[in-house]
């Protein structure tokens, strides 16, 4: 199901997710007893985990039955200013009582490869060989139709047999990991947020151009059996038709 919603502004935006994802962990934690939730880099995503750090949702979401995890990872230290892992916890994880246990991050120490390989190896044991169905994804999008670190044109797109996998990104000279389409597109919940007028031409193409998922990963995101959310502001919807503005 593809969910198109539009706000007003950014913090409108940030908000309405918090809700929805206070709303979907909770329905997940009362259904099978803990939520899974892969987590995205960016500024958007950021002022909702501000949010979420604050009250109500500090105090009352079951943070002890929340498993957080990362759709991707710049293969850079823990402490490094690029890292989502830096960017979640200063902004969210440590402000409010979810157990360290409970915290899965993309740990690079010796190569994108390994890094890779270890979380691949993590998430078979978590979900014990079963492939993952996380609760929620949270993902971004970039002004050249990447999500999580599928950007355009890399090999990794092309990659069928691996859960996650290491990526170059020659404009960025950076490795980078991610999760692959096929393990995010297993998720309950798939949550873009995107917000500001540089996306909307890219937003344009993504949701209602034709497929070209080499030119536009973001395309590749099409949940198997859950939930497809586009969080999107005025200015980032505004190249829409009024029909899929206002589903």
């Amino acid at each position: 199901m593809n969910i198109v919603k539009t706000y007003p502004n950014v913090a409108v935006l940030s908000a309405a997710a918090a809700e929805l994802f206070a709303e979907k962990a909770c329905q997940a934690v009362e259904k099978r007893g803990r939520c899974h939730v892969a987590l995205a880099g960016g500024g958007t995503p950021r002022l909702m985990y501000e949010l979420l750090a604050k009250e109500p949702y500090c105090t009352t979401l079951p943070w002890d039955k929340i498993h957080v995890y990362w759709g991707d990872e710049r293969c850079v230290p823990a402490h490094h200013n690029l890292s989502n892992q830096l960017m979640a916890r200063q902004s969210l994880l440590d402000h409010v009582p979810i157990p360290e246990g409970n915290i899965h991050p993309i740990v690079y120490e010796n190569s994108p490869s390994t890094a890779a390989e270890d979380y691949e190896k993590m998430l078979r044991a978590t979900f014990e060989g079963q492939i993952p169905q996380f609760d929620v994804v949270f993902l971004g999008l970039g002004d050249n139709g990447h999500t999580a670190s599928l950007f355009p044109d890399t090999d990794v797109l092309k990659i069928q047999d691996r859960w996650v996998s290491p990526v170059y990104v020659a404009e960025q000279d950076l490795y980078r990991v991610t999760l692959m389409a096929p393990i995010i597109n297993q998720a309950t919940a798939i949550i873009f947020l995107v917000a500001g007028s540089t996306k909307a031409q890219v937003i344009k193409e993504v949701i209602e151009g034709p497929r070209d998922s080499t030119r536009l990963p973001a395309q590749l995101i099409q949940p198997g059996n859950g939930e497809l959310y586009w969080l999107l502001d005025h200015e980032a919807a505004a190249l829409l038709n009024l029909e899929t503005r206002y589903l």
